[in-house]
């Protein structure tokens, strides 16, 4: 229930477009904030509904696709008449070459009434985390991979590579679904 307030008061964003769909996109897709801001239009193919993250952006220095439900798809539709133009999805307001500041999420999240300890632009990996874990349909690996986490057990580490990638397109978009219905 509250989460699905929180949805509904992005929809309600009235602050910057980029703003609003990176709040969007964060809920959506749940990378870590660093990855979203500095995401370039590149790194989208909205036809086939994948977004590659380059390895020197990732935590783990490793290259990240991520499968898009329709509805980020259309968020970032939405966004490009706006910063479609330039190289970065998420352009700063001082300089078209860098990206949002790190705190401009936090901000509009404080703007929209929610404390540093009811919402966080890297809270939402900690959600979708939990919410896909207790929905009890999605292996607990394939919602690791989504999140980009590596695998501690260094032997498990070196053989279990698959990226659940069927398994993700399907639940990322169940996951937009679900915020639609949460919304």
């Amino acid at each position: 229930e509250a989460f699905g307030g929180l949805l509904r008061a992005i929809d309600n964003f009235k602050g910057q477009p980029t703003t609003k769909a990176a709040l969007k996109l964060m809920a959506l897709l749940f990378p870590r904030p660093g990855e979203l801001r500095q995401a370039q239009w590149v790194e989208f193919d909205l036809e086939k509904a994948i977004w590659t993250i380059p390895a020197e952006r990732m935590k783990m220095r490793r290259e990240h696709r991520v499968p898009l439900p329709r509805q980020a798809v259309k968020v970032l539709e939405d966004l490009h008449p706006y910063t479609g133009h330039a190289e970065l999805v998420f352009p700063g307001l001082q300089s078209p070459r860098r990206p949002i500041s790190e705190n401009t999420m936090n901000i509009a999240l404080r703007r929209l009434g929610y404390s540093q300890d009811e919402a966080t632009s890297h809270g939402f990996r900690a959600t979708a985390s939990s919410l896909l874990n207790e929905s009890g349909k999605w292996s607990p690996d394939a919602i690791e991979r989504a999140l980009a986490h590596q695998e501690k057990d260094a032997v498990r580490r070196a053989y279990a590579r698959a990226e659940h990638w069927q398994e993700r397109v399907a639940m990322n978009q169940w996951w937009a679904d679900y915020l639609d219905q949460l919304r």
